[in-house]
């Protein structure tokens, strides 16, 4: 079973949030708390927020029955995508103005865990 958790219109670009995904995709959850947590990267606050929130989206599909300790979950998952500029202007000489873009990003996190889940098969067979 997987569970998703999305960040929408981070003001950070995207490039600089891939660089810290990179280094948590594919990880043990725990392995990627840890990571993002003792990263100075600004990034890793704004991914340690969206990963707890994958943990949390995981439990709470299976109705608070199971707790992600108990299961092996990783991040199957992790893209970022550029969002929309905002729009600034600085002054520029002669009276003219050059434009600042100010990026933003989307993040995607899919967690899933690598045991299997009892009920999950029994569920099936009995619809």
């Amino acid at each position: 079973m997987e569970a998703v958790a999305k960040l929408k219109n981070c003001p950070m670009s995207a490039r600089k949030m891939r660089m810290v995904v990179d280094s948590i995709r594919g990880k043990n959850v725990d392995e990627a708390l840890n990571i993002l947590k003792f990263s100075k990267r600004e990034a890793g606050g704004w991914l340690e927020k969206v990963l707890l929130s994958a943990i949390s989206n995981w439990e709470g599909k299976l109705d608070m029955a199971y707790n992600a300790d108990d299961y092996d979950l990783f991040i199957k998952t992790a893209k970022v995508d550029g969002g929309t500029f905002l729009k600034r202007f600085r002054p520029a000489p002669h009276g003219r103005a050059h434009r600042i873009r100010k990026r933003t990003n989307h993040v995607t996190l899919i967690v899933e865990n690598k045991k299997e889940i009892e009920n999950e098969g029994s569920e099936s067979e009995t619809e």
